[in-house]
């Protein structure tokens, strides 16, 4: 479990395509510190086993259900991640509940500069608005943000300078994709209720 706060952005130094999937090397700092073999770590919101590592890098591998769900089919070296290691179990819950199983991919459509913040617009893929309400938690590719504004087909979130300035949201622009991932405990409700309501039928 993650609670999507990023800890750093992580480079993509290396990427070996297979028959099965591709594999990513990774540099990072942070989240080297403790690393261990089969630790788990967000990358840019996809929860990712470690297959090995070194002092500066990580190694992890996507399965063919990742490459085909995620845009991490399509990153190349040089791009950047956000890299958040498993919230231990007597650490402090600063985001939301995160489980790094990203639902789908949302499209960038604007980023505005408002004074010293910024302001991201998403478009809400089908079957996902009923999850993403205005005020509630999202999370963009592993960030945990709240919803500013939800609208028809698309809503916004604002982005302090401190969360721009340490994510790899100060590289994307319109036409990029996120991953999103919605609020489980959304999805817990949803799935309980139907059952209820199927009961009073």
């Amino acid at each position: 479990m993650f609670t999507g706060i990023v800890e750093e952005t992580g480079e993509v130094v290396d990427v070996t395509d297979t028959d099965d999937g591709r594999r990513l090397r990774i540099a990072g700092d942070t989240v080297l510190s403790d690393v261990t073999h089969g630790a788990s770590i967000a990358v840019s919101g996809v929860c990712l086993t470690v297959e090995s590592f070194d002092a500066e890098s990580f190694t992890v591998f996507l399965a063919s259900e990742t490459v085909e769900k995620t845009y991490l089919g399509t990153v190349v070296a040089g791009d950047l991640v956000n890299l958040e290691r498993a919230m231990p179990g007597d650490g402090r819950f600063d985001g939301h509940l995160v489980q790094g199983h990203v639902d789908t991919t949302a499209e960038v459509l604007a980023v505005e500069e408002v004074g010293e913040d910024w302001w991201f617009t998403f478009d809400l893929p089908e079957g996902y608005g009923q999850y993403v309400v205005e005020k509630g938690s999202v999370t963009l590719d592993g960030i945990s943000l709240t919803v500013a504004e939800r609208g028809d087909g698309q809503f916004s979130v604002a982005i302090i300078p401190t969360t721009y300035d340490l994510t790899n949201l100060s590289d994307k622009e319109p036409g990029d994709e996120v991953h999103l991932e919605v609020d489980v405990v959304a999805k817990y409700v949803e799935n309980m209720l139907d059952g209820y309501t199927d009961r009073l039928a």
